[in-house]
């Protein structure tokens, strides 16, 4: 269970939010979302401490994370955003990322799940085929698959999914949604969307604006209410 307590976060003179309080229940999918700037980002920053709060708390369990070793709060959560990174070395190196003594069945096992293995089984060196600075011979979509299957070997309990599938194209996100479909099962999980299409079968979505909570609901509750949701929810089909 992760417990925001009184939660503050501004860079500079800048507040992106204040006094914001949420329990997220484990093995639970969540939602953010709303409009650029409104600190759903910056939240998933703050869980694995890729900046400290200015005042408040984030609980894990009931402890402060400040108190919880960096390494070993990292190690519980797997995330995904919109760049993902690969190093120079082979495909089988960069799934093996996060557990270097992990087996072949195991990195093979983890590439079924994220629906990668058939792709690198075309390569002509399949796992030993080297992947170029930045993934710089694959696609975004397969770069994405990689990661996930990375993810997959490690089995953190918790997921964050930044932005995961907004630069890539729609037919490829079917693919990437069913091995996040996969990965997150069992697993606390919060997806920053911009396609609001994505988190439509999350449990919660909590909806943010300018650095608040404005509603919470599941789609088709928040849907039904007319509010900011479904403002946000239709505007995209007038953009898009």
């Amino acid at each position: 269970m992760i417990q925001i307590s009184n939660l503050s976060k501004k860079y500079g003179e800048t507040v992106v939010f204040s006094d914001l309080n949420y329990t997220f229940e484990n093995t639970c999918i969540y939602g953010l979302v709303g409009r650029n700037g409104a600190g759903k980002t910056t939240l998933c920053s703050l869980i694995p401490r890729f900046y400290d709060v200015s005042s408040g708390a984030i609980y894990l369990d009931g402890k402060d994370i400040r108190k919880i070793k960096l390494k070993d709060l990292r190690n519980q959560i797997g995330i995904v955003q919109q760049d993902v990174y690969l190093f120079c070395g082979s495909i089988k190196e960069n799934i093996a990322y996060g557990k270097t003594k992990a087996s072949d069945e195991e990195i093979i096992e983890a590439a079924k799940k994220a629906r990668v293995h058939k792709y690198i089984m075309s390569l002509p060196q399949g796992y030993d085929t080297m992947v170029e600075e930045d993934g710089g011979n694959m696609s975004q979509g397969q770069m994405q698959l990689v990661c996930i299957a990375r993810i997959m070997l490690t089995h953190p309990p918790m997921l964050i999914l930044d932005e995961a599938t907004s630069s890539i194209d729609t037919r490829t996100e079917l693919q990437i949604q069913k091995a996040f479909d996969e990965m997150m099962k069992g697993r606390t999980t919060f997806i920053v969307a911009h396609r609001l299409s994505t988190i439509k079968n999350a449990n919660q979505i909590i909806v943010m604006d300018q650095g608040h909570i404005v509603e919470i609901g599941n789609h088709e509750e928040l849907l039904q209410k007319q509010g900011y949701y479904h403002q946000l929810y239709y505007s995209q089909f007038e953009t898009e």
